[in-house]
């Protein structure tokens, strides 16, 4: 599979300049689909309880009420799925920089239409600057709403529930669940699998990330699988939209892998992806369990990767501050609108001017 790197004409004056490397880890769109690495063993997880509570939940439903989008009969299932990349743990030996905290990574809303024999992903940059809805942190602190956020930021701020709650406002679309997944998560998953096979077009070297990969086919561990998608550098204009393009392609390559692996039939393997997978994992309360994720695991196994569609929301540069970027419109409203009425994306809506679209 090969899917060209993303380019911008807007060149390398335009990659964002106050993101150093070393605050630049891990864009975890790749790692949103990993609610579907459930469905592929799902069916087996119940020999497992002992792994149930390496799940962690959050209520997102109590937090944040009332005030959110109405659920449509036609708007299939949606999942909102960050990656975290905390400091603490076992993710500490993933970091070179002296960054301390949790930060979120650019999300990745998965709509899944009724009848769930597809899905489309639509990736949001975390350079995006969006309005951040009025929102109460876990410790009962209100937050006011705020213009001109980064979306990045909201997840260490204010916490997950908030980011929910932004992404909700800005689409119009409810969330039916939130799944978040953490560096060591992803490493040891890859891992877990014995790799994902990619095959690039082009040699790419970034010294950031630390990937070094000549044009053609590759199999990646659990390393190489996080240089890859941390990788900019090397790419495009050297900003997160360039990328997304390999985030993407790395997403649909780990997808096929999974569908590909007979884990009922390796109780051991499958002991191990399950291990690795749920110990990263935090879930809205309605799939914090491994009953919850393998009755919805069950659901998804309809969904074909190969059918699966990726995009980006469109965005274009900031005309104020041009190292970040905001909604395009009206791309980008066309496109919620047709998550929100489970109907067909037009062209139109998938061009990005920050990309090269118009």
């Amino acid at each position: 599979m090969t899917t060209p790197a993303v380019e911008s004409p807007r060149g390398a004056r335009r990659a964002p300049k106050a993101d150093k490397p070393r605050r630049r880890r891990g864009r975890w769109i790749l790692l949103s689909l990993a609610l579907l690495v459930v469905a592929a063993g799902g069916t087996g997880y119940w020999l497992y309880s002992d792994l149930d509570g390496n799940i962690k939940g959050v209520d997102i439903d109590k937090a944040l009420g009332d005030d959110r989008p109405e659920k449509l009969p036609t708007s299939g299932q949606n999942i909102l799925v960050l990656g975290s990349d905390s400091r603490a743990g076992a993710n500490a030996s993933l970091h070179t920089g002296k960054v301390s905290g949790a930060r979120s990574d650019t999300a990745l809303v998965i709509h899944v239409p009724d009848g769930r024999r597809k899905a489309v992903a639509v990736s949001i940059p975390r350079d995006t600057l969006v309005t951040r809805p009025a929102c109460t942190k876990t410790d009962g602190t209100e937050v006011a709403s705020a213009k001109r956020v980064m979306f990045n930021s909201i997840y260490s701020q204010v916490g997950p529930a908030c980011v929910v709650k932004t992404v909700e406002q800005m689409s119009g679309v409810r969330m039916d669940h939130y799944v978040e997944i953490d560096f060591a998560g992803f490493k040891g998953l890859v891992d877990a699998i014995g790799g994902v096979t990619v095959t690039v077009d082009r040699d790419i070297h970034d010294k950031s990330s630390g990937l070094d990969l000549t044009a053609g086919t590759h199999r990646l561990d659990g390393t190489r699988s996080l240089e890859f998608v941390r990788t900019r550098h090397g790419i495009g204009d050297g900003s997160d939209l360039g990328r997304i393009g390999l985030q993407q392609q790395f997403m649909l390559a780990l997808l096929s892998e999974i569908k590909k692996q007979d884990l009922l039939g390796s109780p051991t393997k499958a002991y191990k992806i399950a291990d690795s997978l749920t110990a990263a994992l935090t879930t809205d309360s309605g799939l914090a369990s491994l009953t919850k994720l393998a009755e919805f695991g069950r659901s998804m196994n309809g969904v074909d990767p190969a059918t699966m569609e990726t995009i980006m929301l469109p965005v274009a540069y900031d005309k104020v501050d041009p190292n970040r970027v905001v909604t395009a419109e009206p791309q980008a409203s066309t496109l919620w609108k047709a998550l929100r009425t489970d109907s067909d994306i037009p062209a139109s809506a998938k061009k990005s001017p920050a990309t090269g679209g118009s």
